[in-house]
C-alpha cells in the first residue's frame, strides 16, 4: 500500500484530542506521513501583538502538537508558515505535494477560519480532498 501525504492545518487546536484522534485513524487505515502546519496567525486574546511574539506562539504549539502526534507513532514533521491560512497552505504544498489537508479549527463562533470559510476556500483553490475537524484548544500541558 502506498504511503498517503497528509497535511494538516491546526493552530489553537494543534495539540487536541480530537486531531490526534483523526491521526490514529489515518495510520489504522494504512502507512501516511503528516505536515503539521501551525500558521502564525496573531493571538486573539491581544489587542496589540507583534509578528515575533505570533510566531513564538506558533512554534510552542507546534513543538508541543509534534510530541503528542510522535507519542502516538505518527511520521510528522511540523513548519510556523504565513499567517494567512491559505498562503501558508499554498506554501507547503508548493515544497512537497499532498494527498489530502486536514483543517482543525475551533468550533463555530470561535473561529475566525470558519468565519472566513477556509475549509471551503482551500478545497475550491487545492483541488485537493478536505477534512475539516472540529475541536476545542489544546490543554496546556
Amino acid at each position: 500500500m502506498e504511503q498517503r501525504s497528509i497535511l494538516v492545518v491546526a493552530n489553537q487546536t494543534a495539540g487536541s484530542g480530537h486531531l490526534k484522534a483523526l491521526v490514529h485513524d489515518r495510520m489504522a487505515a494504512g502507512p501516511c506521513r503528516f505536515t503539521l502546519l501551525v500558521p502564525a496567525t496573531p493571538p486573539n486574546e491581544h489587542l496589540t501583538w507583534t509578528e515575533g511574539e505570533a510566531r513564538a506562539l506558533a512554534e510552542a504549539r507546534l513543538a508541543d502538537a509534534l510530541a503528542g502526534l510522535r507519542e502516538l507513532g505518527a511520521d510528522v514533521d511540523g513548519v510556523v508558515g504565513d499567517p494567512r491560512p491559505l498562503s501558508a497552505i499554498g506554501d507547503v504544498l508548493l515544497e512537497r505535494p499532498h494527498d489530502e489537508i486536514v483543517i482543525s479549527t475551533l468550533p463555530p463562533g470561535g473561529s475566525r477560519w470558519l468565519k472566513q470559510d477556509l475549509p471551503h476556500r482551500v478545497e475550491r483553490q487545492f483541488g485537493l480532498p478536505v477534512t475539516h475537524v472540529v475541536a476545542e484548544p489544546a490543554e496546556k500541558s
